[in-house]
C-alpha cells in the first residue's frame, strides 16, 4: 500500500510539529510522522524509539495512531505512557532508544497539540523537520513491515535518578505547582522521597487545565504559586509548564526569579566543580548573568534562542550548564544534558537548601537593572527575519556596537535592546534592559526608531506585548 501525506505548512515549525487538534492537526498526521520518522531511524541503523504523552485530551489518540506509524516501519516502540518529556528524554539515554517522539503541546492552549523529536539522542529539528514534511509528501519511506510495542514503566526508576543528585542540608518547606501539566504523577511521587516539607498545587493532571494556563514565563500564571509561598511562610515556590520541560521560581518573598537570575544561582555552585567552564545563555539573558558568571570565574557565552539549539552549543562546547529566559535550564553537569524541570528543581532546592542567606537575599543582592518584558510585535512571516537584517545594516552602517548571534542585540552607555524574529510565530521579539528609567526610555525610542525605519509601528501596550 503506497503512502503520502501532506501536513499543514503552519504545523512544521522550528522544534517541533504543532497544530490545533481537529483543523492542523489530526491522527493522519500522526501516523505519518510515525511511518516518516521511523523509516528515518530505519534508514540510520536503529531499530528502537521510545514514545511518551502528555496529559492532554487528545494526546492518548494522537499517541496510538504515531505507535502505528513507527510499528509499520518497523520499530520496535517502547511506549513509557503518560509523563513530563523529559522523562521522555530520560528513556531514550537509559533504554536505550535509537529516537524518541514526545506527543505534548508544551505550554500552549488544551486545543493545541504536537510533537518533540530527538534522534540518537541529539534533537531533531529545523531542516530535519522540514525534510520529514518532505518525505511525507514524496512517500519516502521504508517498506512496510511489522514492528511490536512493549509498554514500560520507568517512571520509579527516573524518580530515583533525580533524587540521586540531591545534595541539600537543611529542611525546606517548598511549594510546587504543577499547573494540572503532564508532571503530576510524578511529582507526587517524588515529594513523597524528597527532603523537607511540600505543598502541591494543582497535582492532578488534567488537559483542560482548569487553574491557570500552564507557562511559568507569564507572571499571571504565578499568581496563584505567590499567594501560597507568603501564606505558607514557604523557603521557594517552583512552578512547571505543561510538560515540565521549564520551570518557574518564586522566592520566600513572593517575588519571581527569571531564568536569568536562576541561572546565576546554578551556575555560581556549578562552577565549584568546573572551574572556567562555559556557561550558557540565550541573546535575551540579563548582561548582568553574563557579567556574574564571569565573576564566579566561568566562561559565558551568548547563543541563539530555542530549546535545540542550546543543547546542541551544549553539546558541542561540552558546558556543564545552560539555561534560557523560557525557563528551560539544561545540565550537562551529572545529568543527561537535556532540559528538565524537575532535575532543575531538585538541583535549585539543595543549592537552596546549602545557602546561609534565604532565596528572597540572593536575588536582592544581584546588581538591579531595570528591563522590559518580552515584547512580541506582529509582522508578517515573509518580513520579520528581512525586518531584523535591515535594522542591523542600519546600526552596523552608523558604528553601533552590534551582536549578530541570534536577531540583533545593541549595546550603548545606557544598556542593550534586542530585535530577533521568532522561530515559531509572525512576530518580532525585543527586549530592552538599562540601569535607570532614562535609558529605558531612551532604549525603547532607539528600537522604535529602528521598527519605524522598516514600515512598522510598535506599540509598546499593546495586549501582545510582554506575552
Amino acid at each position: 500500500m503506497s503512502f503520502s501525506h501532506k501536513f499543514p505548512a503552519s504545523s512544521l515549525r522550528e522544534y517541533d510539529i504543532r497544530g490545533i487538534v481537529g483543523e492542523t492537526l489530526g491522527e493522519a498526521d500522526a501516523f505519518a510522522i510515525g511511518r516518516v520518522f521511523g523509516s528515518i531511524v530505519a534508514e540510520a541503523g536503529g531499530k528502537k524509539v521510545a514514545v511518551g504523552r502528555d496529559g492532554r485530551l487528545s494526546s492518548p489518540k494522537l499517541a496510538a495512531a504515531l505507535i502505528e506509524g513507527l510499528v509499520a516501519s518497523g520499530m520496535e516502540v517502547i511506549d513509557i505512557g503518560q509523563g513530563p518529556t523529559p522523562m521522555l528524554y530520560f528513556a531514550s539515554f537509559t533504554q536505550p532508544a535509537d529516537g524518541a517522539v514526545m506527543v505534548t503541546g508544551s505550554h500552549n492552549p488544551p486545543n493545541y497539540n504536537g510533537f518533540k523529536m530527538m534522534l540518537k539522542n541529539k534533537p531533531f529539528f529545523g531542516a530535519q523537520i522540514q525534510d520529514l514534511g518532505a518525505r511525507a509528501a514524496a512517500g519516502k519511506v521504508v517498506a512496510q513491515a511489522k514492528g511490536s510495542v512493549v509498554e514500560t514503566d520507568i517512571s520509579e526508576a527516573y524518580i530515583a535518578r533525580l533524587l540521586q543528585d540531591w545534595d541539600g542540608k537543611k529542611t525546606l518547606k517548598i511549594v510546587w505547582d504543577n499547573g494540572n501539566g503532564a508532571a503530576g504523577d510524578v511529582l507526587t511521587k517524588l515529594v513523597e522521597k524528597l527532603p523537607g516539607k511540600h505543598i502541591v498545587l494543582n497535582g492532578k493532571v488534567d488537559g483542560n487545565f482548569p487553574a491557570h494556563h500552564p507557562d511559568p514565563t507569564v507572571p499571571k500564571n504565578l499568581e496563584q504559586l505567590i499567594a501560597a509561598v507568603k501564606k505558607e511562610g514557604a523557603d521557594v515556590g517552583v512552578a512547571f509548564d505543561g510538560d515540565a520541560d521549564r520551570i518557574g521560581l518564586v522566592d520566600n518573598e513572593g517575588h519571581i526569579l527569571f531564568g536569568d537570575q536562576f541561572l546565576i544561582l546554578m551556575a555560581r555552585d556549578v562552577l565549584k566543580a568546573h572551574p572556567g567552564g562555559t556557561i550558557i545563555a540565550d541573546v535575551k539573558a540579563s548582561q548582568v548573568l553574563f557579567d556574574e558568571v564571569a565573576k564566579a570565574g566561568g566562561t559565558p557565552l551568548m547563543w541563539k534562542t530555542g530549546h535545540s539549539l542550546i543543547k546542541s552549543k551544549m553539546a558541542e562546547t561540552k558546558a556543564p550548564l545552560a539555561g534560557e529566559m523560557s525557563g528551560h535550564i539544561f545540565y550537562n553537569d551529572k545529568w543527561y544534558g537535556f532540559d528538565d524541570a524537575l532535575y532543575a528543581g531538585v538541583r535549585v532546592l539543595g543549592v537552596i537548601a546549602r545557602m546561609e542567606e534565604t532565596l528572597g537575599a540572593f536575588r536582592a543582592s544581584l546588581p538591579q537593572v531595570l528591563n522590559t518584558p518580552e515584547l512580541r510585535f506582529d509582522c508578517p512571516e515573509d518580513r520579520k527575519f528581512q525586518v531584523v537584517t535591515e535594522v542591523a545594516a542600519r546600526l552596523k552602517e552608523n558604528g553601533a556596537k552590534v551582536s549578530d548571534t541570534d536577531g540583533v542585540r545593541v549595546n550603548t552607555e545606557d544598556g542593550w535592546w534586542l530585535l530577533r524574529a521568532s522561530n515559531t510565530q509572525a512576530v518580532l521579539v525585543a527586549r530592552a534592559e538599562a540601569s535607570s528609567e532614562a535609558g529605558l526610555v531612551r532604549l525603547k525610542s532607539a528600537l522604535a526608531v529602528q521598527l519605524s525605519a522598516s514600515g512598522l509601528t510598535p506599540d509598546f501596550d499593546a495586549p501582545s506585548a510582554g506575552h
